[in-house]
């Protein structure tokens, strides 16, 4: 199995999207093929709920929203966390190169064999972003180790992209997974006290199980999750 023993960083916009992307299959890999994993969400996930962005106004939701950052590890396992205050949904107002810099810094310090990030084509801008800033991050030039860069789908977010915009999510690569996986990251999504929803919002558990089930279905199985390979160097 490709992954087993690997060291595997996920870098997202918002806490939350963590779980959304992976959370069964970062379970799946952490319980069965001894990986090493790091999660860096870039952005506070809070603010653009305001129409005036003060991280004062939210300082207690903020607080809050960290703890359940930790919760929803617990959940599923994972072995580390870096957290970044990148402004919510205005990723496009910062400078590309200040979001590669953290990127490069996370990498630097944890040397990962493979990475996992947004779809490219997400209607959120920052999800847009942070695939921006991971791909350039990450010129395959000889120096590079990291020898495979994956993308994943955001309920809420990816399928929501206008029929017509040609940057659709078009997976080429899935786990197969267990209900306990598919537990796991229900568990880790329900933290989140400010992004659960319920049913039929494509963040409510019900929903979260169907997508699984939609996914095993498509490759013979009960449960999977999706991804899209864009890069795997061997």
């Amino acid at each position: 199995m490709m992954f087993s023993n690997k060291r595997i960083l996920i870098v997202v916009a918002h806490p939350d999207d963590e779980l959304l992307g992976l959370g069964a299959t970062m379970h799946h890999l952490i319980q069965t093929h001894q990986v090493k994993t790091r999660v860096v969400i870039l952005g506070e996930g809070i603010t653009s709920r305001s129409d005036v962005r003060s991280v004062d106004k939210w300082k207690s939701e903020l607080a809050i929203h960290r703890k359940n950052i930790k919760m929803a590890q617990k959940a599923i396992g994972y072995h580390s966390i870096s957290v970044h205050g990148f402004p919510d949904n205005r990723f496009d107002t910062v400078a590309l190169l200040d979001i590669i810099k953290i990127v490069d810094k996370e990498k630097a310090a944890f040397v990962p064999d493979v990475i996992f990030t947004h779809h490219g084509g997400d209607v959120n801008v920052d999800h847009q972003r942070t695939f921006e800033a991971v791909i350039t991050a990450c010129r395959p030039t000889a120096f590079e180790t990291t020898k495979a860069i994956i993308t994943f789908e955001t309920p809420s977010g990816t399928e929501w992209r206008s029929p017509t915009d040609p940057r659709h999510f078009l997976p080429n690569l899935f786990f197969s997974l267990t209900e306990k996986n598919i537990r796991a990251k229900i568990k880790g999504m329900e933290c989140y006290a400010f992004e659960k929803r319920d049913y039929p919002h494509p963040r409510s558990p019900e929903a979260l199980t169907i997508q699984a089930k939609r996914w095993g279905v498509s490759i013979g199985r009960s449960y999977a999750e999706a991804f899209c390979m864009v890069r795997n160097i061997q």
